[in-house]
């Protein structure tokens, strides 16, 4: 059985989301970034349970369709945006397409209507937190964080940089105060 899981965005999350399942006596087969199968079905009163547990550490079960799908993307995009090392050279829309098998289309649709964002729109906050995050560290050149983010120039960052955050790539480096969202946050 799948149990779908709102604001698991870290390997830190799938850790207590499984160690909280086997706290009640239940046994994980998977867990990934927004959804655990378990080894066997489970009544009604068990996901009550479990939704008890989950929500105490800001977790929650996802039971409507439109919901999980809009999560299932959040999952895709972060999975993307913040765990693939490789840079972003991908078109998204075919990206996401692949990766959970309906039509972009589709996903567009529920994305906006659960959301009340676009996934362009998601997308880009993504991008923005891990140039952020690269900035913070300060291992990259801004150019390097550019390519890595697959922006076509340093300008292009640092256009949307700002746009989102109100501030230049620069100035974020330099300010004292770390600005950073947690990911469920964004």
């Amino acid at each position: 059985m799948k149990l779908h899981i709102k604001n698991m965005v870290c390997n830190r999350c799938k850790m207590v989301v499984k160690a909280e399942l086997e706290k009640l006596g239940f046994k994980p087969l998977l867990v990934e970034l927004g959804e655990v199968t378990l080894a066997e079905n489970i009544s009604a009163e068990d996901k009550i349970k479990i939704s008890d547990s989950l929500t105490h550490f800001g977790f929650e079960l996802l039971e409507d369709k439109k919901t999980q799908i809009a999560e299932q993307i959040k999952t895709t995009i972060i999975n993307l945006v913040h765990y693939t090392q490789e840079p972003l050279k991908i078109n998204l829309s075919a990206y996401l397409s692949e990766q959970l098998k309906l039509e972009y289309t589709s996903l567009s649709s529920i994305f906006s209507e659960v959301e009340n964002q676009t996934i362009e729109k998601y997308f880009i906050a993504q991008k923005i937190e891990k140039a952020k995050e690269m900035l913070t560290y300060g291992e990259l050149t801004l150019s390097e964080i550019a390519y890595q983010l697959n922006y076509s120039s340093v300008a292009h960052l640092s256009a949307q940089f700002k746009k989102v955050t109100g501030i230049t790539p620069s100035a974020y480096k330099t300010a004292s105060t770390d600005s950073r969202k947690m990911l469920d946050e964004i």
